[in-house]
């Protein structure tokens, strides 16, 4: 007679205990952990969020772009006086009264030392007293909103003297740009898309010596790019192509290097934090529209340790004046992109990176589901 499997068990056998886990089936049909689950808020509580994390966004870049703007006014610009003691102190009394606190007003012995002055970047004007009367002397390259301001100085004190304003311009600004407005505007796009390639770099690839190539090539070619759209196209710089594709390239590396480092080590903290301090903080307050003496302090000081105003700086300085005042530019961007760089390199490792040995290497950090 035979005897059937499914009809009897082993008395010998324990039984098995009823499964548990997430492939066991629930009683009564109903998914166990759905009662323990997050819960989301309905959608139109979402789009209100939505909307309105928006418009805090908007708020922001409308402070952090109009304000600086709105408060732009000479303070303290340096200027030079050439000519007696007596003389250049009745200059300095008559600019004071003028417009108090626009200007620091320092004393040389000639035209020539004033002159000297302008093109090393320690002043923005200068003021010549001659057996003629006073030639006001302003460098447009420097900044074409002060030099507009000091000829309207002159202009206005010239009229309530009786007489013809005499201003020259010892290192005019670029004739088919003499209002900068495409260094200005070339700036904004370098700073987007510099963020941009850091985040993108930073989050997409995977091992740290290709990012850091990645930053390398970016960089390099940017600066080709802008400056032969800026140089090349609108002739709005002068000076060597080459030199100055080399400013712009150590300005797109500075950025894009600050980026990709904070994020290869905080993760999106890293990139939101740093990308706001060069969009929000760095590029208003770069001073390329104005001066840096003529936004609000400590705020102006600021922007020129951040790379957009480092950056201007130092192109102005390499494209107009010889190099002359480009040595603190020039630390500040290259300490953003070797501080950028180096955090890159010294990332917690991620999956998919090769080790010194060739070797695969898995997360640090234990996946989430």
């Amino acid at each position: 007679m035979s005897t059937s499997s499914a009809a009897h068990t082993d008395p010998g056998r324990r039984p098995t205990p009823p499964a548990h886990g997430p492939d066991a089936p629930s009683s009564g049909g109903h998914h166990s952990g759905s009662s323990h689950g997050h819960h989301n808020p309905p959608p139109v509580a979402r789009a209100t969020l939505v909307a309105t994390a928006i418009v805090a966004l908007q708020a922001v870049l409308l402070l952090a772009f109009a304000w600086p703007a709105l408060e732009t006014a000479p303070r303290d610009v340096p200027m030079v006086v050439a000519g007696p003691a007596a003389a250049a102190d009745q200059v300095a009394a008559s600019l004071e009264s003028a417009q108090p606190g626009a200007f620091e007003v320092t004393r040389v012995d000639d035209a020539a030392a004033a002159e000297q002055a302008l093109r090393d970047r320690s002043a923005y004007g200068a003021v010549v007293l001659g057996p003629d009367g006073p030639t006001m002397l302003v460098v447009g390259a420097a900044s074409p909103a002060v030099a507009q301001l000091l000829t309207t100085v002159a202009q206005q004190q010239a009229a309530a003297e009786g007489r013809t304003a005499e201003v020259v311009d010892v290192v005019p600004a670029d004739p088919d740009d003499p209002r900068g407005v495409a260094l200005t505007a070339g700036l904004l796009p370098i700073v987007m898309t510099s963020i941009a390639a850091g985040a993108v770099l930073a989050l997409v690839v995977r091992r740290r010596g290709a990012v850091v190539v990645g930053l390398l090539t970016y960089s390099a070619l940017a600066g080709l790019a802008v400056t032969a759209i800026l140089q090349l196209w609108f002739d709005a710089l002068p000076g060597s192509y080459l030199v100055n594709a080399g400013v712009v390239a150590l300005l797109a590396l500075a950025m894009s290097a600050a980026v990709a480092g904070a994020t290869a080590v905080a993760g999106r903290v890293g990139l939101v934090v740093t990308a706001a301090t060069i969009f929000l903080l760095g590029n208003p307050l770069s001073g390329l529209a104005s001066a840096p003496e003529m936004l609000p302090q400590p705020w102006g000081a600021l922007g020129q340790l951040l790379p957009p105003g480092a950056g201007g700086s130092l192109l102005r300085s390499v494209a107009w004046f010889d190099g002359a005042a480009a040595a603190l530019p020039a630390w500040v961007l290259a300490t953003w992109a070797l501080a950028g760089l180096l955090l890159v390199v010294v990332a917690p490792s991620r999956t998919g990176e090769l080790t010194a040995g060739g070797e695969e290497v898995e997360d640090r950090e234990p996946a989430r589901a």
